[in-house]
This record gives structure tokens, sequence and C-alpha cells, in this order.
């Protein structure tokens, strides 16, 4: 029989930390973790980890397991959930992922490797400029020379606007190109379920998880980060909001509104994002 990795995706808040543990523990495995903040282990009530209990249900990996001070990238995640999966696979016949960074999903799915290496004087320049300018300038700038990747990524994190205009500018290639290459093939099946729910439902249910986080201690998590905030990992929905806060810049009422909308429009563009891909079996919650 070969071996399956039975992955569960779908937009932030639907729900799919229940929905894994579920079907683990009806296959008798573990699960991979490829939300690419819960890996930090800095953040906890920001990024929706799942519970001590929930971690005590099911055996779970790559959570908690890096530093925010330690860069990570979708490429180095490929490479270190197949090695997991290998050492998994002489275990279990099926091993279940689960989480909403599609980019890591694809990196794992498909192979990253073929993206080129980093320009660091290209970097630095669109830094600055981001910086200077501010990221809308970039964003439109990568609208106009790669509308797809425009609409995949998430443009409200500047690392990942940076990156794409980099490869696109450098290469002369569209870097939405480089995702539509050749996939890689492995050395087990694949299964994407994704989750959803209807629009209405979702929003709200973002609402109450951010009230919640709130009432959890997001506050003071965000409080203990500020002298990390520079760090890629923190530009993050959930704590660049109240970075602003502390800033003065906002009301606390109006960094928590701002969190809520931000989450909002990020469940919008990961379901944008897993809408080109026909593998996916969906489910409604």
């Amino acid at each position: 029989m070969p071996k399956k990795l039975t992955i569960v995706l779908g937009p932030t808040a639907v729900g799919k930390t229940d929905y894994a543990i579920s079907l683990a523990c009806s296959l008798g495995t573990e699960i991979v973790n490829c939300d690419s903040r819960q890996i930090f282990k800095e953040m906890n009530v920001g990024v929706a980890r799942p519970s001590a209990e929930e971690l005590a249900r099911v055996k779970h990996h790559f959570i908690a397991c890096r530093s925010v001070t330690e860069p990570y990238t979708a490429g180095q995640f490929e490479l270190d959930a197949l090695a997991l999966l290998d050492e998994l696979f002489k275990k279990y016949d099926t091993v279940v992922m689960a989480g909403g960074s599609g980019f890591y999903i694809d990196a794992l799915c498909k192979g990253l490797d073929d993206f080129p290496a980093a320009d660091p004087e290209l970097r630095e320049e669109l830094t600055r400029r981001a910086r200077e300018e501010g990221v809308e300038s970039l964003r439109m700038d990568l609208k106009r020379l790669d509308p797809a990747s425009y609409e995949a990524i998430d443009i409200a994190n500047w690392q990942r606007v940076v990156r794409a205009l980099e490869v696109t500018i450098a290469t002369g290639r569209k870097f939405s190109d480089f995702k539509t290459a050749s996939a890689k093939t492995r050395p087990f099946e694949i299964e994407k379920i994704g989750l959803r729910r209807d629009r209405e439902v979702l929003y709200e249910r973002i609402n109450r998880r951010v009230d919640l986080m709130m009432e959890q201690g997001l506050l003071e998590e965000a409080r203990s980060l500020l002298p990390m905030r520079d760090l890629p990992a923190l530009n993050t929905v959930g704590y660049k909001e109240l970075f602003s806060y502390f800033d003065g810049s906002c009301s606390l009422d109006e960094a928590v509104y701002a969190i809520k909308r931000n989450t909002r429009h990020y469940a919008k563009r990961q379901m944008t994002y897993w809408g080109r891909d026909g593998e996916i079996r969906w489910i409604d919650l």
C-alpha cells in the first residue's frame, strides 16, 4: 500500500485544528504543522497555537520549535518536512498535515528549489523603498509586473512583496511563473482536504477568536515581543497592529478592530490562493 499524506487546509479560523485532530485520532497517526507562524516558540496566543490539551491528544510536529530570531523559509520547510515524513512513514501508512500557509504546502507538494537565490543589492534597494516610500508603492509595481502574484500572496506582508518583486525584476520572469514550473514527484500520495464555511459565519468566527485572544493575553504577548518587532516573523496580523498601538498611532480599540479586519482580508486571500488548485476536495462545514 502506498503511503499517503492527508493535508487539511483552509482559511484562518475555519476549524482546521479540530478537524485535523479528529482525523488523526481516527487514523491513529500524527500531525505535521504547516502554519508558518506556529513554528515560532515566542508566538503563542496570536497564532492560535493548539492548546496543551489538543497537543496532548495527538503528537504534533513543527510547533514552537524555532525562534523568531532564526530566519526560516518555505524552502527550508520543504527539506525539513520531507525528512520528517520519511521517518513517520516508517511507522504510519497515513500522516496528517494541517495549516493555512499555502506557500509552505506548495513547497512540500511541488518543491520550490527552482526559485533563484536572493539578490542582496536589489533586495536592499527594494527594502529601502518600502521604508521610505511605503509598501503601497511596491504593491503597485507588483500588480503591474505580476498581477497573479499580487492576487495570490499576502500583500500585507512587505517581505513577501519585496521577494516577489526581487525575483521578477532580477530574472525578467514573473514570480508566479516559478510556482507553475514542473512539480517534483514525491514518494507518497497527497490528498488535500479544504475546509470552508459561509463567509458571514467565517468572519464571525474570526471576530470572536480575536476577542478571545485579547482575553488570553495577546496584548501582553505582543508587548513582550516589541523589542523584536522588526524581525520578519513578527510582521504578522495580530502583532503589527498592537505595535502601532504601543507607538501611539491608534487606540487599543482601533488596533483590535484592525486585527479583525486584516484577518478577514487574509482569509479572503487564502481562499483566492487555493481557488486555483483543482486537487483540493472541499468540505463545507
